[in-house]
Order: structure tokens, then C-alpha cells, then sequence
């Protein structure tokens, strides 16, 4: 049990250390690109979605390689800490397309670490628990993202290269951590199990990988680079202040969904889906409205609604007889599906604002087919089952 306990604490650190890498790295690259490079808002929202496309496309074949045979684990770790060497080739660039090529080694790198700490993480905790601890597990990396949008803000005198160096001594301070967690857990580590539905749940996978995938095109404006960009350029803020400000947003996101994944667990799954489909899809209209409250507000709401539904899915998921498999394949579902949400609004940017009562950026409204998909999906959701009770 104590080395159960001890596996499972070090992933969650390694969410902590690994996120403050990654954040740290992501609006330095989002304001190079933009403000050094001259890059054109549809090519910053190319290099965000070139490091989702990579990472979509690996997410399946970690867990398609943990079942050909688990010690493959020890794989991610390694791949966590090759992004220490990745994220030094950035101050070399000098064009956009450059930078885009790099991200997608990250995704590819990201995609083969994270899926699996994060199936390992839901198989190896209680089920009775596992929405909780999947929470903890996300909330820690939110922390993690506060402090690395701070280490931006305070860190912006050094220069990218500097920045980049800071970024690789905790990617391989986080790969270190992830071997360490695998060793102490491995013997409860089972890719694959008996049965063919997730048990203790009410909730289809096959519906929970549709919301997943509708939520993930509409709250792809807020990821990566085009979310820095974005709102320094709609409310006129500074780079240091766009990154403290969006890190506090994620943070209060993440703090407050903990209690929605403790009202899925003890009560109702299903209410807690509906719930989070519904703040999904009014998310894009609150921030298209170019006022500093509405499109935090956004922000927000997008950000609440997605860390909320992501430990469902993932415990719907580690109860399924090929959970690796599983956990992959929403990872990879909700990466292409963000890669779609983030070039549909690279596309749209250029479409520029509409002028009514108040000002909306068009660029977000072209989310609304999608926001009305989720929330009747969310409707939808549980008709053929009922939902958990005290």
C-alpha cells in the first residue's frame, strides 16, 4: 500500500513539474512567434495545432504499445525528458514554420508521456476514488501552470534561450520523477482486463468520446499559443500580464472542478457531464464579447468545464477491458478535435470583429454549431441509464 501511495503522489508531482516546463515554455514561444518572427494569426495557431496534431497521433500508439507489453511504460518517461533537449532548438528558428516543425516533435514526445501517466495514474487508484484523484492529479498540474505563467512573467529579461533552459532542467527533472512512480507501481499497472464496459459507471464510453470530442473543437481557443495571443491583442495587455492573469484563470478552473469531480463520484456522473456540456458551449460567446470580464469569463468557463469532464472520462475509461487503449484514444479524439477548433479560429481571426450593442469577435462565434452539438449531447447523456444515488 505505502508503495502504491508513493507511485501514485510521484505522478502527481511530475504533473506539477512537468506542467511548470511546458507552461513556462508556451507564451515565450506564442510571443516569439508573433512579435520577433511577425508570424500572422492563423500561423500561431498552426504551430499550437501542429504540437496537438503530433500528440493525437502518438496518444494511441502508447497505448497500443502498453499492451503489447507494459514495461513499454517506461517509455514516457523517456519521452518526457527528450523534450528537455527539444525545447532547445527553439531560439534557433528564424520562421514560423521552423518553430511549428519543433512543436510537432514536442507533440509527439508529449503524446507518448502524459496518456500513459495519466492511465496509469487511473488504474493503479481506487475506482471508489478514481474521479477525485484524477482531479488532484489535473489540479497539481494546474498549480504547476500558475507558477510557470509567473516564471514567464518574471523570467521575460532572459530571452527565449534562457527561458528554454529553465523549461529543460524540469522536463528532465520530470521524466526522473515519472521512472521512479513507474518502478513503485508496476505490478499494478494492467493495460488490459476483463470485460467490455466500464464498471460502476453510468456513463457509455462511446457517448462520453462524442461530448469529449465536441468539447475539445470549442474550448480549443484556449490552447497554447493562441490563447496568450488572443487576449493580449483583444484586451490590449502586456505579455507578462496576459500570462499572470490566464494562469490565475487556470487555476481557479482547476480548484473549483475538484468539487465537481467530488459530485461525480458520490452522487451523479451524468448531472456533472450535463453540467460541464452546457458551460462548454456558452464558453466561446462569453469571450467573443471584447470586454475584459466577458472574455475572462470565457476563458473560464471553457477552462472549468474541460478539467471537470477530464477525470469522468478518464475513470469511465480505466474501468474499459483495454483501458491503455482507451485513455489513448480520447486523448488522441480530443487532440484532433482541438486541432480542428484551433484552425478553425486561425481561419477566422481575419474575419475581424462585428459591431452591435457591444463588440464580438467573429472568430469565436464560428464555435456556435459546435457549442449547440455538445450541450444536446449533454442532454442526451445517461437517457439509457439512471444516475448514481447517495
Amino acid at each position: 500500500m505505502e508503495r502504491r501511495l508513493a507511485g501514485i503522489a510521484l505522478l502527481v508531482l511530475s504533473a506539477f513539474t512537468g506542467t511548470i516546463a511546458f507552461r513556462l515554455a508556451t507564451p515565450a514561444i506564442a510571443f516569439y512567434t508573433r512579435d520577433v518572427l511577425k508570424a500572422s494569426m492563423l500561423s500561431v495557431s498552426m504551430v499550437s495545432m501542429s504540437f496537438v496534431l503530433a500528440r493525437a497521433l502518438t496518444s494511441v500508439l502508447g497505448g497500443l504499445a502498453l499492451e503489447r507489453g507494459k514495461w513499454l511504460v517506461y517509455l514516457g518517461a523517456v519521452a518526457m525528458m527528450g523534450n528537455a533537449l527539444a525545447v532547445q532548438l527553439y531560439p534557433l528558428t528564424t520562421s514560423w514554420p521552423q518553430v511549428a516543425g519543433i512543436k510537432l516533435l514536442n507533440g509527439f514526445l508529449n503524446g507518448l508521456s502524459w496518456p500513459m501517466a495519466q492511465f496509469v495514474v487511473a488504474v493503479t487508484t481506487p475506482k471508489e476514488i478514481r474521479a477525485r484523484v484524477t482531479a488532484v492529479y489535473f489540479f497539481f498540474g494546474s498549480i504547476a501552470s500558475l507558477l510557470g505563467n509567473y516564471a514567464y512573467a518574471y523570467t521575460v529579461n532572459l530571452g527565449l534561450a534562457g527561458q528554454m533552459w529553465i523549461s529543460s532542467a524540469f522536463f528532465v527533472l520530470t521524466g526522473l520523477i515519472m521512472l521512479l512512480s513507474y518502478y513503485l507501481l508496476y505490478e499494478r499497472i494492467t493495460p488490459r482486463s476483463e470485460g467490455k464496459r466500464g464498471e460502476g459507471t453510468s456513463l457509455d464510453p462511446g457517448k462520453v468520446l462524442v461530448i469529449a470530442s465536441l468539447m475539445a473543437v470549442i474550448v480549443a481557443f484556449t490552447s497554447g499559443e493562441i490563447t496568450y495571443v488572443y487576449v493580449a491583442e483583444a484586451l490590449g495587455l502586456s505579455r507578462g500580464k496576459t500570462a499572470v492573469l490566464l494562469g490565475w484563470t487556470g487555476f481557479t478552473a482547476s480548484l473549483l472542478s475538484y468539487f465537481s469531480s467530488w459530485f461525480a463520484d458520490v452522487r451523479s456522473e451524468v448531472r456533472t457531464v450535463r453540467l460541464t456540456a452546457f458551460l462548454a458551449g456558452i464558453s466561446p460567446l462569453l469571450a467573443s464579447v471584447k470586454t475584459a470580464p466577458t472574455v475572462f469569463l470565457g476563458v473560464f468557463l471553457a477552462l472549468f468545464a474541460f478539467q471537470s469532464f477530464r477525470p469522468i472520462s478518464r475513470k469511465v475509461l480505466a474501468s474499459y477491458h483495454r483501458s491503455s487503449l482507451a485513455i489513448g484514444g480520447v486523448n488522441a479524439v480530443q487532440n484532433l478535435s482541438t486541432f480542428v477548433g484551433g484552425m478553425i479560429f486561425g481561419l477566422a481571426y481575419s474575419l475581424g470583429e462585428v459591431h452591435l450593442w457591444l463588440t464580438f469577435n467573429l472568430a469565436l462565434l464560428t464555435f456556435l454549431p459546435f457549442s449547440l452539438g455538445v450541450v444536446v449531447e449533454g442532454l442526451r447523456i445517461g437517457k439509457d441509464a439512471p444516475p448514481k444515488l447517495l
